[in-house]
């Protein structure tokens, strides 16, 4: 399956409300190789070979104009709308879900910008044959249960994976997670935690170290040296 055989019907949805009080600032707009941290979120998405046919904002409505111009800017072959956030990463999300149009939803969270356009169709492929797939990589130091400052208990790390997006979901089933967290209270930071809730399966898709969450500052010192790269040296 190629990706314009499911470019026509794959919605992404951006979360990018966040405050950044860890980053100390608005870090979407904080500046990587010359663009803002969001231009590469768009950026990746709107290839048209990452298989998405139209773009969901989930952000500040003081920021949708802007965004709506670098979308233009950045993806300019698809259909790019802004939402309101919530007062959480869940609430955005599910307001992201109901703007769709699309059968499926791939999540993407607006602060990964080393995402390539390869993770992006792979976590895609593994969710149109299962329902739900998310990128992950393993664990590799030693992992440990904490309580009060004490190790309380080791875990077995090949049994453990840092769950990363994008991560891809039939829209109905997502939905249907969302709207059944809300009803029974039930709170979680990521999407793939309410669909297992469900009692449903998530796939498991290698990502990319490269795919890291800018938190911090010195997340951007991690991300300049490969984003900088040429295109054709890029993985």
């Amino acid at each position: 399956m190629t990706a314009c055989e499911i470019g026509s019907g794959v919605s992404a949805i951006v979360p990018a409300a966040g405050s950044g009080s860890r980053f100390g600032g608005a870090k979407l707009w904080a500046d990587l190789g010359g663009r803002p941290i969001l231009a590469w979120v768009l950026r990746a998405l709107g290839d048209p070979a990452s298989g998405v046919s139209e773009l969901v904002v989930v952000a500040d409505p003081d920021d949708h104009r802007r965004i709506l111009d670098l979308g233009s800017e950045t993806a300019p072959g698809l259909v790019c709308r802004c939402v309101a956030g919530g007062r959480r990463r869940q609430e955005s999300v599910c307001n992201g879900i109901r703007a769709a149009s699309k059968e499926w939803v791939l999540v993407h969270d607006g602060a990964r910008p080393g995402v390539t356009r390869e993770l992006l169709t792979r976590v895609l492929h593994s969710a149109l044959e299962s329902g739900a797939a998310s990128a992950y990589l393993p664990v590799v130091d030693s992992t440990a249960r904490i309580v009060e400052g004490r190790i309380v208990a080791m875990l077995a790390r090949d049994e453990l994976g840092a769950i990363q997006t994008p991560q891809a979901f039939r829209r109905e089933l997502l939905l249907r997670a969302h709207e059944t967290a809300l009803a029974g209270g039930l709170e979680a930071d990521d999407d793939a935690a309410l669909v297992l809730a469900l009692g449903e399966p998530v796939v498991a898709v290698p990502g990319d170290p490269r795919n890291l969450k800018v938190t911090r500052p010195e997340d951007i010192l991690a991300l300049r040296s490969w984003l900088a790269a040429p295109e054709g040296a890029r993985p």
